[in-house]
């Protein structure tokens, strides 16, 4: 792949945005802010991956991970 291309992603819409969850593979909790549909290189060439963006409490980085892996922890 070249350098500075874009792999593309696209946004969508999902129940828990702006709410309070906990991502289960890191501890983390935060607020999703977005659920990005990402495509990715493999070893294998480029998958789409849907991949959650939560931003911590207390503020910082937002920090991705993989969709399956957020639970709902409660209201903001």
């Amino acid at each position: 792949m070249k350098r500075g291309t874009s792999l593309g992603s696209i946004h969508e819409n999902h129940p828990l945005l702006g709410s309070l969850v906990r991502d289960i593979a890191s501890g983390t909790e935060g607020e999703l802010v977005a659920v990005v549909r990402e495509e990715v290189p493999t070893h294998r060439g480029s998958c789409w991956s849907r991949r959650a963006y939560i931003r911590p409490v207390g503020g910082g980085t937002e920090l991705p991970t993989a969709l399956d892996n957020i639970e709902a922890t409660g209201p903001l």
